[in-house]
């Protein structure tokens, strides 16, 4: 998989590496670095459309449609966008048709579906493009009725005439008088809190009716007139490279249509996708290297913190005071964690429907990022980037597997060969061995005790490539550490005299990438274990404990992470007593602005935990639709879970192991409890909802079981026995 620019690429192409350029120069390059790091520290990226309003929104005589090119993977975003734009415009939510914009349509985001931003970074775009369209109705009805507008109210799709109440029009009586040029000079007044009718409601999904029906649209399902089917040959193993190939029998397997070979390439396609699966294998191809196989211990081997060895390596990501000196003199407590590879395992594999043509293409992908397959496409066929029209299907789960889309440049280079549309989808076992999988992580965290706290603390992180494989050259030598990886170490508490965070990079042999939260569970497993280990020596309720670290009065951040604790451990009876053999386990995250606390409630049998209550207060600021607010918390909850007792990536003969969902284990439904949500808003704008509740799960579950009479867990999936 060759490197590409995402939306995250682009943050770090555009913003942090200019800054960083400057600051480098400026102060040199570790401070350069540090500085870095303090902004991109649970940062979330900003809105990334630029575009007028008629983008957005269309009305005509059937109504308002709404366009958005934040993508639906299962996680409510069209619902909740949906209702901030239906806030502002005055519109019935029932009432609104809600689209996935092609990219030829102006709604180009560069940010993609991803980093829990899509309703943060959506949330003032969205809002002046529906109050500006709102105010384009209110003056084309003054026109009607030749009146000042200021003597038009909209209200839930009707224009009122304010003098004459029993007056109105519909917004489709004026949809002919719209001119979208006229937008106005100024931006109006957002309505106030306290007149919302569908922001922070819960509402029903307005793409359930279509899923329940089938009538929807997924990767999978996308059709055109006339289309095939292509299947591409992958490498059998880890590294391997394309070095010849002929058509062997292919051309002799009923329904094969066309042979694709070209440098590094070869692909076949047919009138049935088993056609063309069978025709690959039918392919007479060569492929060589590498020299020597990868093996799992080499991975192992490699990801391991040098720090004992090499004082200086790695990359200074948060530095308060100087804890290395303390703890040269005395380290009262000391731990290491590892996390074990994984893989996405979303339900629907890539797929991609593409029609290439001489003035144009026509694609339909199960992207996260339409705007960077666009790009791709317009790169693989030489065409201007504006004949190229991307739309977004619905996804069958996306995880960040598909923020970089390779589907659809294979579709596209059938698609030209044999010109016709080309569906290209990749078997189930082609994710599993030709994706990117999460790296695996070591963390060694140390710290000394006075008085009963937290005097000095380092922790040391090493891992694989997160971002570094879609980013510009210049960002890898000038940030030196993955941002992705290190995502979560960081620590929240500020009562900590002195602490420090240094992230090392590992090269590893095996494609590594986005993964829901990117480092944020391995990593606050790591930190969050390790306090409850701090508290146990400092004899302390691992609750007061937390608490006691963070300056409330002085940040507001902390006073929102106080809250959650509080609000979690009162919600979950912390101070009451349990039965015999069970315990409660505590742990909280900063994410994308977004405050998380979980009180789990377990016992260890027969060396598994087994999960009785668990309970999680979060603080996303404003609440958009609660009902989507709980649902993630739900499958952060569920997807934490998964990782803490079952999932593992191993490589076996040279490849990833696991091949299909036969071989790879993952949670069952009777694997997570009922989870009980508390939703606070402690702040006047909305952040990150997708991965931040993922951040405390695994270490809450494994505080729980120490609580228990059980062993600690040091190791994802747990390895207790």
């Amino acid at each position: 998989m060759s490197p590409r620019l995402t939306r995250r690429g682009f943050l770090i192409g555009t913003a942090a590496v200019g800054a960083g350029v400057w600051v480098g120069w400026r102060f040199g390059v570790p401070a350069g670095r540090l500085a870095i790091a303090r902004v991109l520290d649970g940062a979330s990226p900003p809105g990334g459309i630029d575009a007028p309003p008629d983008a957005w929104i269309e009305v005509g005589e059937g109504g308002v449609t709404l366009y958005l090119a934040k993508v639906e993977m299962g996680q409510g975003i069209h619902t909740a966008l949906a209702q901030i734009a239906a806030e502002e415009l005055e519109w019935p939510l029932a009432r609104l048709a809600v689209r996935s914009a092609p990219t030829d349509r102006g709604l180009n985001d560069r940010n993609g579906t991803g980093a829990s931003a899509s309703v943060s970074g959506s949330w003032g775009p969205l809002r002046e493009a529906a109050a500006l369209t709102r105010e384009m109705l209110r003056a084309a009805a003054a026109d009607a009725w030749g009146v000042d507008v200021a003597g038009v109210v909209a209200d839930q799709g009707r224009l009122l005439h304010r003098d004459r109440p029993d007056e109105a029009l519909a917004y489709e009586d004026v949809a002919g008088r719209l001119d979208p040029d006229a937008v106005p000079d100024e931006l109006p007044p957002f309505k106030a809190k306290g007149a919302y009718r569908e922001i922070g409601r819960a509402r029903p999904r307005v793409d359930l009716a279509d899923k329940l029906a089938g009538t929807g649209g997924y990767g999978l399902d996308a059709r055109m007139e006339g289309m095939r089917y292509g299947a591409v040959a992958r490498p059998p193993r880890l590294g391997a490279r394309l070095t010849a190939a002929a058509a062997g029998g292919a051309r002799e397997v009923p329904g094969v249509t066309d042979v694709v070979l070209e440098d590094g390439f070869a692909g076949v396609v047919a009138t049935r996708r088993s056609a063309a699966e069978k025709g690959v294998a039918a392919l007479d191809l060569t492929w060589e290297g590498p020299e020597t196989p990868v093996t799992q211990e080499a991975v192992e081997a490699a990801t391991t913190v040098r720090g004992d060895d090499d004082p200086g390596a790695g990359v200074v990501v948060q530095r308060e005071g100087d804890p290395t000196r303390d703890l040269r003199r005395r380290t009262d407590v000391r731990a290491e964690f590892r996390t074990a590879m994984a893989a996405h395992a979303h339900l629907e594999p890539q797929a991609a429907l593409v029609h290439v043509t001489d003035g144009g293409v026509e694609a339909y992908v199960a992207t996260q990022s339409p705007t960077l397959v666009r790009d791709l496409l317009a790169e693989a066929t030489g065409l201007e980037r504006d004949a190229v029209s991307v739309t977004a299907t619905w996804l069958g789960g996306g995880f960040g597997r598909r923020l970089n889309v390779e589907v659809a440049t294979d579709a596209a280079r059938l698609s030209r060969a044999a010109g016709v549309p080309v569906h290209v989808a990749w078997t189930r076992e082609e994710e599993f061995r030709h994706g990117y999988l999460r790296p695996p992580v070591h963390n060694v965290l140390e710290a000394r005790l006075e008085d009963g706290r937290v005097a000095a603390w380092r922790h040391r992180q090493a891992s694989g490539d997160v971002a570094f494989p879609f980013l510009p050259a210049a960002a890898q030598p000038l940030l030196g550490a993955d941002f992705g990886a290190w995502r979560g170490a960081t620590s929240p508490y500020g009562g900590m005299a002195r602490r420090a965070t240094v992230a090392e990079r590992v090269e590893l042999p095996v494609p590594t990438g986005w993964w829901r939260g990117l480092g944020l569970l391995p990593n606050v497993f790591a930190t969050e274990s390790f306090l409850d280990e701090l508290a146990a020596a400092a004899g302390a309720d691992p609750l007061a404990f937390r608490l006691a670290h963070l300056n409330e009065e002085e940040d507001d951040v902390q006073r929102r992470l106080a809250a959650v604790l509080r609000a979690a451990a009162e919600a979950a009876d912390w101070d009451a007593p349990l039965p015999e053999g069970r315990g409660r386990g505590v742990a909280a995250s900063v994410d994308v602005g977004t405050c998380v606390a979980q009180v789990t409630e377990a016992s260890f049998v027969d060396g598994a935990p087994v999960l009785h209550r668990v309970v999680v207060a979060v603080d996303p600021g404003v609440v958009v639709n609660p009902d989507g607010v709980r649902q993630q918390v739900e499958g952060s909850v569920a997807w934490g879970v998964s990782s803490l007792l079952h999932e593992e990536v191993r490589i076996e003969d040279g490849r990833v192991g696991p091949a299909n969902f036969d071989t790879y284990a993952f949670a069952r439904a009777s694997d997570v409890p009922d989870v009980e949500v508390v939703i606070l808003e402690g702040d006047d704008v909305p952040h990150g909802m997708g991965e931040p509740p993922l951040g405390p799960v695994a270490a809450s579950i494994a505080n729980a079981v120490v609580a228990a009479g059980g062993p600690r867990a040091r190791h994802l999936p747990a390895r207790w026995t």
